[in-house]
């Protein structure tokens, strides 16, 4: 098991965020905040997918106003994302926002951060001090030397996190993106050298969801096998839920939660093959697709690896020519024409 570097525990709403508490995933809707309904029903959406926490953007008023009649509607806490205006992160407190993530590059000015900070230890609201690369404080960060970005986003973390600490304040999480991955995992590492609150993960524009898949695990993976990242966000073009089952599967595949839904092993296939593996692998992706268990189900394509593989799943097919050895937690059940494998799957998995 991965030992989780250790944090101190912040509250958000009815949800633990630290090193003593399982990883949060979390996820951003995509719909304007004062269209309540479609609001509404993709953070539903979003819980049922997973996420603990949903962040709403309120860059207006009016969005503040809506987020007060979002937060009784939703079963998970709400995190308010503000990045220019002191009076929408008051507002959104008031409005029941369990946590509101800040910006240092886009709130500067001393006396608006103090009112911030009076305000969320009232309403026992948690903060993100979230620092994006290309937000640094006083600087556009292309004309920063890449070479000095790293400091500068600690710098800048730093002196906001003073701020909180010198008004007694320590409701915090922390984090620090950048749409460059290594910068990314550069910076998270010396935020975590450097404070011991619990750290969000995520890039800031991983890009669309065929493309984001890499960058996403490379950065979040990396971090969380040092230990590092107590709640995570994976950053995606388009519907959020995506965002929730990458983000669920980089957990699962670190063994820092448990998986939702089968998980395939397929074998890469080679020249022994005698038959169409990734055709019959695609067949059964599409045939477990509706079940909700954390089944491991392997399709293999020889008797090399595939009687190992067999002996480590709930289910496997070895396929040979025109037909499929199937296993049952490393016992073979029987032997079925290629035709006859995916209803031979179906009959085992309803046993399990």
């Amino acid at each position: 098991m991965i030992a989780r570097r250790k944090t101190t525990t912040v509250r958000a709403g009815s949800v633990k965020i630290g090193s003593g508490a399982p990883i949060v995933v979390q996820s951003m809707t995509k719909v304007a905040t004062t269209d309540i309904a479609r609001c509404v029903r993709q953070i539903n959406r979003l819980a049922a997918a997973g996420c603990r926490l949903v962040r709403v953007a309120v860059p207006r008023a009016a969005d503040t106003a809506a987020l007060a009649k979002i937060v009784p509607k939703v079963a998970v806490p709400l995190i308010a994302d503000v990045h220019f205006s002191p009076a929408r992160a008051i507002e959104a407190m008031e409005a029941g926002a369990a946590k509101i993530r800040l910006n240092p590059g886009n709130i500067t000015n001393r006396r608006d951060i103090l009112r911030i900070i009076d305000a969320a230890a009232m309403h026992k609201t948690a903060v993100r001090i979230g620092v994006n690369e290309a937000s640094i404080r006083g600087t556009k960060a292309r004309d920063v030397p890449p070479a000095r970005r790293t400091a500068l986003m600690l710098r800048e973390m730093t002196g906001y996190i003073r701020l909180f600490e010198d008004r007694g304040f320590t409701r915090i999480v922390l984090s620090a993106k950048s749409s460059d991955t290594v910068r990314t995992i550069e910076v998270n590492r010396s935020i975590a050298a450097a404070f011991d609150y619990p750290m969000h993960l995520g890039l800031t524009h991983a890009g669309l969801p065929e493309d984001a898949r890499i960058p996403s695990a490379a950065v979040i993976g990396a971090l969380l096998a040092e230990g590092i990242g107590d709640t995570i966000r994976v950053s995606l073009a388009g519907d959020p839920v995506a965002e929730a089952k990458m983000a669920a599967e980089i957990l699962a595949s670190l063994h820092l939660a448990g998986r939702r839904r089968p998980e395939l092993i397929v074998c890469p296939t080679c020249g022994r093959a005698e038959i169409d593996v990734v055709r019959l692998a695609r067949r059964v992706k599409k045939a477990v697709a509706g079940i909700d268990k954390p089944l491991r189900i392997a399709v293999m394509g020889c008797v090399v690896n595939g009687p190992g593989e067999a002996a480590d799943a709930d289910l496997a097919v070895c396929a040979g020519k025109n037909k499929g050895f199937i296993y049952r937690r490393g016992r073979r059940i029987s032997i079925v024409p290629e035709a006859r494998i995916i209803p031979a799957l179906l009959k085992q998995l309803a046993g399990l």
